[in-house]
Order: structure tokens, then sequence, then C-alpha cells
């Protein structure tokens, strides 16, 4: 039975979501979001929305996850996400996985959820908010019911969270060893992508207030890009610069030529250019960049009537797949 897919093709099943906590980013896009688009190509692909996953740190906000959920997914099919050859849906409409959540958390350790690297980070990061709950420290079992529920050959994930993904496959190799060779143990396709920083030079974060969002009006682009923050030590314009730590350079290398990036860097240290001029220059790459993704937004925001529709024929393939896993899984655990 291992490997055994339920109405898939010839192609390899890969299978990723994203958490409905915020409104995404460009960390977001060029993170992970990008790479799904490429990775419709290849594989049968399943993307859905986090929403559970969300509460773990809006539960006491469940209105804003809903929010969330329908600009996550215009998001989604803004960028390219194209139900016509992805699978696009909203985990709480597939009840499978909260019931294989279940029988996952009887086998799965304590211990192995406290080592998981980023548990301790979130916690820091958000420590304003209590963050005590079974559903947080959870969360990873949950995770890997998500994945394990589509028998997914592949998940794509960058190199920080490798961690999580070998917790599923310890997991599921667990299950397997109790119940028999039933769960599939998921593959990494690691995502290569330019780390890019927030506004304010830290990691680019929703909770840090340093983002620019996909969903953003094009004046709030203009003024986020003018405001930030850019080489510490260049007070004037006469200054020499340092491009090599300036934030706006970091999205210059993702948005402007070879060429022109070559002389943007000679220009920045000899002080012919000044930041205000290289950050002008900046938004005008980036609209060329993102326009008919703005464009396609700004549609899908006018009818959001088109996203449910989507979300909802999405969650009635999820769930022929994800119920074809759990009549093995209820037949090898003699439920």
């Amino acid at each position: 039975m291992k490997g055994e897919k339920m109405g898939a093709g010839s192609k390899k099943r890969v299978l990723s979501g994203m958490q409905s906590s915020g409104r995404l980013h460009l960390g977001n896009f060029h993170g992970a979001l990008e790479n799904w688009v490429k990775l419709q190509d290849e594989y049968e692909c399943y993307y859905f929305i986090a929403d559970w996953h969300a509460l773990t740190t809006l539960y006491n906000e469940p209105g804003k996850v809903r929010e969330y959920t329908q600009e996550v997914a215009t998001d989604f099919l803004a960028c390219g996400v194209d139900p016509e050859r992805s699978c696009l849906f909203v985990q709480s409409k597939v009840l499978q996985h909260a019931e294989l959540n279940v029988l996952l958390s009887m086998i799965t350790p304590i211990p192995w959820l406290e080592r998981v690297p980023s548990y301790k980070d979130k916690k820091n990061e958000l420590s304003a908010k209590d963050l005590t709950s079974i559903g947080f420290l959870g969360y990873p079992v949950l995770q890997s019911a998500d994945i394990a529920i589509y028998r997914a050959d592949f998940v794509p994930v960058g190199e920080d969270q490798l961690p999580h993904l070998e917790l599923t496959r310890e997991i599921v190799r667990r299950f397997n060893h109790l119940y028999g060779e039933v769960l599939v143990e998921p593959k990494e396709i690691v995502t290569k992508s330019a780390v890019l920083p927030g506004l304010d030079g830290r990691k680019m974060s929703k909770s840090y207030d340093n983002a620019v969002f996909l969903g953003d009006a094009d004046e709030l682009v203009r003024k986020k890009f003018m405001q930030a923050v850019t080489d510490p030590q260049r007070q004037r314009r006469t200054d020499p610069g340092r491009p090599e730590v300036c934030n706006i350079h970091a999205y210059h290398k993702l948005y402007t030529d070879n060429a022109r990036l070559a002389e943007i860097e000679q220009d920045c240290r000899s002080a012919k250019i000044g930041c205000v001029d290289c950050k002008k220059e900046l938004i005008e790459r980036f609209f060329e960049r993102f326009g008919e993704i703005r464009e396609r937004r700004q549609e899908l925001a006018a009818h959001p009537e088109q996203v449910t529709e989507i979300l909802a024929q999405g969650a009635v393939q999820a769930e022929q797949a994800a119920e074809a896993t759990m009549r093995i899984v209820r037949e090898a655990v003699k439920l």
C-alpha cells in the first residue's frame, strides 16, 4: 500500500500550505509562493490555506483568520496558483486533517515537539501572547497530518524548515512501525531563494510590521520603500555607501538586471547616487515585476465569490483524496 495514490496520475504529488495569520508579503512570495507556481508544471500539486494553524496564535481573533484566509487565497491565485493544475483549498474544510492529527498525536512523544527549533523562536517572537496551549505545542503533529493525509511524495521547504519535515518523517516512520506500511514518508524539495530582509533590516515578518504586502496599495508601497532603512553609516548624500548592508540593495538584486545592478553598486560606493534616488529606481523596478500580479489581484478582490467557488471545488477534490487515505488508516488502527 505504501506509495499508492488514489486517483492520481503519473506525476508525483507535492503538498504545501501557508497559515492565514496575516496577509502575504514579499518574503512569502520569494520564499515559497514563487516556487509553488513553477512546481505546477512538473507535479500534481495540493496547496492549502492553514486556518487551523493560524488559530494557534490568533485563537482569540477568529474573525481575522477568516478575513486573512480570503486574502491569502486571493494572493495565491494572483501569483499564479492555477486551479486547473493544482488543488487549492482551506484546511478546515477537510475534516480528515483533524482525524489523522488525533491518531498521530497518540504516538508522538512530547520531547519530539519541544525540540523543534521554531517552537522557542515563535514563542520569543510573540512573547506578548499566551502560547502555552496544546495546539501551539502540537502544531507539528497537525502539520504532519496535513502532509500524510495526501500521501505526498514531496514537500517544498526552505532550509530552515527541514527540521519540521524530518519530524514528519519520524512520525510517519513510527506510525508505519506500529500499524504497517500505511503512510508515505515525504521527501523535501529545498527552495533556494534570496534572503529578503524587512524594511527595518530584520527578517520580514507580519509581527515586526516591516513588510511590503502583495496587496498593498501603490502609494503605500512607495511610502514603505521610501522610509526603509538603508546603510546606517551613510548619514549624508556625499558619504560613500555599502550596498552589501543596505536593505534597498537586497531588493535591487531581485528586481534589477545585472548590468544596471553593477552600476548601482559602483555609484553607491562612490556616492554618485543617493539613497533617495536609489529607492525611487527600486520602486519602478518593483512595479514592473509585480504589475500583472497586482492587476490580477485587484480583479480577484473585486469578485470574491470567484475565489470562494475555487476554494469550494478544491475542498471537494482534497476531501476525496484525504478520505481515501483515512479508510486505509482506520483499518490499520483497527477503528
